[in-house]
């Protein structure tokens, strides 16, 4: 059974906490699959990478991020190649075919608690966007588009946080609704860029967690890895 890295950007200015986040998601995923080692690193954590690789012959990695695009196609890659790794690089968290489901029923469940009918109420996904790498938003538009043919939302929107659609003004023209951050940890956007742009534009909604930071995230994780 082959062993297994999950890796994840991390945050550059304050590299610790991501990579102990990831760590703990990997003891999880662990967990759930005895007989592998898997470990975790972010790229912004000095070394992380390179620890987490050792001992492991060529184990498979898994991005734990939201698109496919310039880190996953390109930067992680190099940072691999650097470090002679020659295993399996596998898709990323947010392409895994069972995410729908999962955030199905994360907003499903929601609603009913905050006393919402969907059908009268938006579904917005708030996700990274790039001005710079033109496919980073691709991932959250795909999902959405999913979305609207899973749950009875009257409408499922994407705002973003550093090209248009931006996230505030797609919550300013929200009037009943769920906001839920399509990211993999819980870093500066989701502490600090999306709620202050949902409070400016004066959305009242429920703000859930980044969908990285479910519980069922893990088992995810795991399944991608059995699958290989």
């Amino acid at each position: 059974m082959q062993d297994c890295v999950i890796v994840a950007h991390g945050s550059p200015s304050d590299p610790p906490p991501q990579q102990a986040a990831v760590a703990a998601l990997a003891a999880r995923v662990a967990a759930l699959l005895p007989g592998r080692r898997i470990r975790g690193a972010t790229l912004a954590s000095p070394g992380a990478l390179a620890e987490a690789l050792a001992d492991l012959p060529d184990p498979a990695i898994y991005p734990f991020f939201m698109a496919e695009g310039w880190f996953t196609r390109r930067e992680l890659p190099r940072r691999l190649a650097e470090l002679g790794h020659q295993g399996k690089q596998l898709p990323p968290f947010g392409l895994d075919p069972d995410l729908p489901d999962l955030i199905t029923r994360i907003v499903i469940d929601a609603a009913e608690k905050a006393g919402i009918e969907p059908e009268s109420a938006d579904l917005i996904l708030a996700a990274h966007g790039s001005a710079v790498a033109r496919r980073s938003k691709d991932s959250a538009y795909a999902m959405a588009e999913l979305l609207r043919g899973r749950t009875p939302f009257w409408r499922v929107r994407v705002g973003l946080i550093e090209e248009p659609p931006y996230l505030h003004d797609i919550a300013a023209t929200t009037r009943i609704g769920i906001c839920l951050p399509f990211f993999a940890l819980r870093a500066g956007h989701v502490t600090g860029d999306i709620p202050e742009a949902l409070a400016t534009a004066g959305f009242r909604g429920p703000l859930l967690p980044a969908v990285g930071e479910h519980p069922a995230a893990a088992g995810l994780i795991a399944a991608a890895i059995a699958r290989g």
